[in-house]
């Protein structure tokens, strides 16, 4: 077992499942969690008015949307759900729609899930693990490849280079952060994508990546160096004093390493 495979089992995975439009993808990921007793319909219910209080960042990835909310007393346990749609649907974003996979997570608390979450990054960011996953024709074999090593070194590029480890900042520790409406699933999952390209400059020791939502971002950002977020996100937090860096693929280790360069002008 994995830390994400602990969290996910073989019932809480639907395959080529119908769904009208984004709305009902979102409510059939949450019943699976209800069918699985990790949570109640409320639930369910609050993340369909998350995307439709804050727009659709919930799609992180092309094609990948990560339904969540923050933890209140309708979450049983942590546990997530996966779907795969039998034919996309929009959920209004402007580069990752259509969405094909929507993986709903219910946490108790804002740490449990956390080396979960790190370990999807990592699958999803190697596209031959994608292919897999899109190809998998049943649920054990969707374990399979979420429990397995990524195929390739990495799928998606964003090698280290020498200049970037050359430039690594002077000071002793700084700080990014980022930055989501609940603070619980997308900007932690950015976080490890941003956390595997520092891993790879050698900056893990310069530079400390938080997780955080939007009301919290605002009163740290005097404590970062740059806040990265999604599109819909960067609107709702506005100048907040430091730059803000729009990712639009937070499984994208190529386009968070380019984001990253021009943070540190590298």
């Amino acid at each position: 077992m994995s830390a994400l495979t602990d969290l996910l089992s073989v019932d809480g995975i639907r395959l080529d499942v119908e769904a009208e439009d984004w709305r009902s993808a979102v409510r059939v990921s949450g019943q699976v969690l209800v069918d699985e007793g990790i949570s109640t319909a409320e639930y369910t219910e609050a993340m369909v008015r998350n995307v439709e209080e804050n727009g659709p960042y919930i799609v992180i990835a092309p094609g990948f949307a990560l339904a969540h909310i923050r933890p209140f007393e309708a979450v049983l346990k942590t546990g997530m759900s996966w779907v795969r749609l039998a034919s996309p649907v929009a959920f209004g974003h402007e580069t990752n729609d259509p969405v094909h996979l929507v993986v709903a997570l219910a946490a108790v608390d804002s740490k449990a899930h956390t080396a979960a979450l790190a370990a999807l990054a990592k699958v999803l960011a190697d596209g031959d693990n994608v292919r897999a996953l899109q190809q998998a024709t049943s649920p054990e074999e969707v374990l399979r490849v979420l429990e397995g090593e990524p195929i390739s070194a990495d799928g998606q590029g964003g090698s280290p280079a020498a200049s970037a480890e050359d430039a690594a900042p002077a000071l002793s520790e700084q700080k990014i952060l980022t930055v989501c409406g609940n603070g619980v699933g997308t900007s932690l999952f950015l976080k490890n994508t941003l956390e595997q390209v520092l891993d790879r400059w050698g900056w893990s020791r310069q530079v400390s990546v938080e997780a955080t939502d939007t009301i919290s971002a605002k009163g740290k950002a005097s404590e970062a160096v740059a806040i990265l977020t999604s599109q819909e996100i960067a609107r709702t937090l506005g100048d907040v004093g430091i730059p803000v860096k729009v990712v639009r693929d937070f499984s994208s280790t190529t386009e968070v390493d380019a984001v990253l360069r021009d943070t540190y002008d590298v």
